[in-house]
């Protein structure tokens, strides 16, 4: 017997759907860096991409930190860097050290 009713069926396929939301956003959107996400919300492309690799081994499925950023970023990493991922500033470096530090 299954213990996920419709309401749990339907709030998971409500998540997924933000979820999905959420990546077409940041591939939409590679000029907002991952530096300026650490220091505004505290969490950044591969920090998801972190999380998404530890939720699947908890449903006991391997996906490998490559393989989550590449379905996050929405092509391979390096590929990603070289297109859009521009130096972190001082200024960047700056507020980053200093959120670490609270």
């Amino acid at each position: 017997m299954n213990n996920t009713n419709n309401k749990d069926l339907q709030r998971m396929e409500i998540e997924a759907a933000t979820f999905r939301r959420l990546l077409a956003h940041f591939q939409a959107n590679p000029n907002v860096q991952n530096i300026d996400l650490m220091n505004l919300a505290d969490f950044c492309r591969n920090c998801l991409s972190k999380w998404y690799v530890a939720e699947a081994e908890k449903c006991g499925v391997m996906v490998d930190y490559d393989q989550a950023r590449e379905l996050v970023y929405g092509m391979p990493y390096e590929q990603y860097k070289d297109q859009h991922q521009k130096p972190a500033t001082a200024e960047q470096m700056a507020a980053f050290n200093a959120r670490e530090q609270k």
